[in-house]
């Protein structure tokens, strides 16, 4: 009977008097999003997706259909000197009605222990709604002893997701605070790697310099657990554009999800990767999975349009670099691509028009001669000055992406022995623009060449990978343990009425019967074919109906009878009773009376 259950995080609000104090609500998000992350029969969107509603007045029914969940939580955060309010509520989107919510006061020093309480109870709370799920009995483990640290971890991730050089900087601050209070605290270490890396790459920074600074962390965070899914995800990125080892690249990327497999950015890396290399079905496994966890990400949908770029699917991966850039003009790599895509598909007055149009600091100088250069061949000038000044730019050892250009451009003319030269210098310098641009479909006449398999081993080796879901757990079990399972809780249930307490949860029923929650949870809902509200909630109405008509009961209301019977809902009640009788608790009443 186990059907997908999903939910959205939204991001928590910052009820303090101090404004600054909204990174410590980010923090308190993104740890109730990895947590619920982890229980493995429950869809939860990814951060980038759900902080893609902070500060947007959006209805509950428009967030429901964009992400395609089935539950949203919502709550809030207030800091007043060391004390703590959190308070969350459970929202049904179908109905868009509220059907949970609580408030927790706490102790700062107990934020790890009131992340992990927050976790299990709206896991709970959905799986006594909705139907099964497998929960550890801890979904927060306390990162650190040292609260400063952390405070100052979540102030860098704060500033690091703003996406800018100044923010960037100041979060490596924040960062280097971390692990000079707690040297163990990976996170710290991770948070100054992906730093680092992002400057580098992104060109705000010395590249080499910043590259070995982030490979420096990414070394010492290694020493303190290498099978962590952040490191691995940034040493396959290090492996790839640093050392152009695809092999490597795509080894780390596996060994990540092989320790978290909901983790969004690696899933996307070996899409990446995948597509890189031909392997179009495999790379769709990724992306139906990542667009069901981070559908609104600007980089799950960029290497959507990648994908369909390289598969020859110009249309739709035109429509969504047309959006991506309408919601933010200076998207290089969106640009890039849909110029390749007007390239070719021969539209040249189109691509040489928007590369004229397009701000000179957008493109490196190297990259707008690559782009006219290409334009230039394919129109037919094929001994333009154009390519005269790639090959002379090329002569420059550091000018990796005119050697890519380069490269394009001579299998466009079909010179492959030329084109292969460049080749073999983009492998002896380590360039990962050799493993961007060999599969080019720009390129697509090199494949004539009975070199081109040769060549494509080379780049692309042959790796047996297993594609990594996310899927329930399977209980292989006795029967006659389940028969007995079951029996204990029918005789309970007959002897002893917990369903009358109004507070009954699943743990509670676990712990009076001695089964685990997890196994409960799924006996009532593979065995009886029910959630646990349905099941506890029938036993209420049976009892209702019960004392409903007992003479002595006259002169007790209705709803009272209700919450004699274990309800603490009115609407609840009416709810369950017409569900489960087909009339109202009154025509029931009346019917039966007119019987007698």
């Amino acid at each position: 009977m186990s059907k997908e259950i999903s939910i959205v995080v939204l991001p928590f609000q910052n009820f303090s008097k101090d404004a600054e104090n909204e990174y410590f609500c980010d923090g308190m998000t993104e740890e109730i999003i990895n947590a619920l992350a982890k229980i493995s029969q429950l869809k939860v969107i990814s951060r980038t997706s759900s902080f893609y509603y902070k500060d947007r007045q959006t209805s509950i029914k428009e967030i429901g259909e964009a992400l395609k969940v089935s539950f949203i939580l919502e709550g809030s955060v207030r800091i007043g000197g060391n004390t703590l309010r959190i308070s969350t509520q459970l929202i049904k989107v179908e109905e868009d009605e509220q059907f949970w919510s609580e408030t927790w006061d706490r102790k700062m020093e107990n934020l790890f222990e009131i992340q992990d309480e927050v976790s299990l109870l709206i896991s709970d709370k959905l799986r006594e709604h909705v139907g099964h799920l497998d929960i550890s009995d801890q979904l927060v483990e306390p990162q650190t002893q040292n609260l400063t640290a952390y405070q100052h971890y979540l102030k860098g991730k704060y500033l690091f997701n703003k996406w800018n050089p100044e923010d960037t900087n100041l979060a490596i601050q924040e960062f280097a605070q971390v692990v000079e209070l707690d040297k163990n605290l990976i996170d710290g270490y991770l948070g100054l790697a992906d730093a680092y890396s992002f400057l580098a790459v992104a060109g705000f920074a010395p590249r080499e310099e910043s590259w070995a600074k982030a490979i420096q962390a990414m070394e010492t965070a290694k020493k303190i657990d290498n099978n962590h899914a952040g490191l691995n995800y940034m040493l396959a990125n290090q492996a790839f554009f640093t050392e152009a080892n695809y092999k490597n690249a795509f080894g780390f990327a596996l060994k990540s999800l092989g320790r978290t497999p909901t983790f969004s950015e690696s899933r996307r890396f070996l899409l990446f990767l995948y597509t890189l290399n031909g392997e179009f079905q495999k790379a769709k496994e990724h992306l139906f999975y990542v667009k069901s966890i981070d559908p609104l990400n600007p980089e799950t949908l960029f290497f959507e349009a990648y994908y369909y770029y390289r598969n020859g699917e110009y249309q739709p991966a035109s429509d969504i670099l047309n959006k991506l850039l309408k919601d933010n003009d200076k998207n290089v790599p969106a640009w890039l691509i849909l110029i390749y895509i007007h390239i070719k598909k021969r539209e040249t007055e189109l691509a040489r028009t928007q590369i004229e149009s397009l701000p000179q600091e957008l493109f490196t100088p190297d990259e707008r001669l690559g782009l006219l250069c290409l334009i230039n061949i394919t129109d037919g000038k094929t001994h333009s000055s154009l390519l005269t000044e790639l090959i002379e730019q090329a002569q420059n050892t550091q000018a990796h992406h005119a050697h890519s250009y380069l490269f394009i451009a001579y299998a466009m003319l079909h010179q492959f022995e030329e084109a292969f030269k460049v080749l073999d210098y983009l492998f002896e310098h380590q360039s990962s623009i050799l493993l961007l641009g060999f599969s080019e479909p720009l390129a697509a006449n090199i494949q004539e060449s009975e070199r081109f398999q040769e060549y494509h081993q080379r780049i692309y080796p042959k790796i047996e990978s297993r594609v990594i879901n996310k899927a329930s757990k399977t209980r292989n079990q006795d029967d006659s343990l389940i028969q007995k399972q079951l029996k204990v809780l029918h005789e309970f249930i007959e002897t002893e009425q917990p369903y009358l307490n109004p507070s009954l949860s699943l743990r509670l029923l676990a712990d009076q019967i001695d089964i685990h929650p997890n196994q409960l949870s799924w006996l009532i809902n593979e065995h009886l074919g029910k959630n646990f509200n349905e099941f506890i909630n029938q036993l209420r109405v049976e009892h209702f109906k019960k004392i409903a008509l007992d003479p002595s009961n006259s002169h007790i209301s209705l709803i009272g009878l209700a919450f004699e019977s274990g309800f603490n809902s009115k609407t609840v009640f009416n709810t369950t009773f017409k569900k489960e009788t087909g009339m109202t608790p009154k025509q029931y009443q009346k019917s039966h009376s007119q019987e007698k």
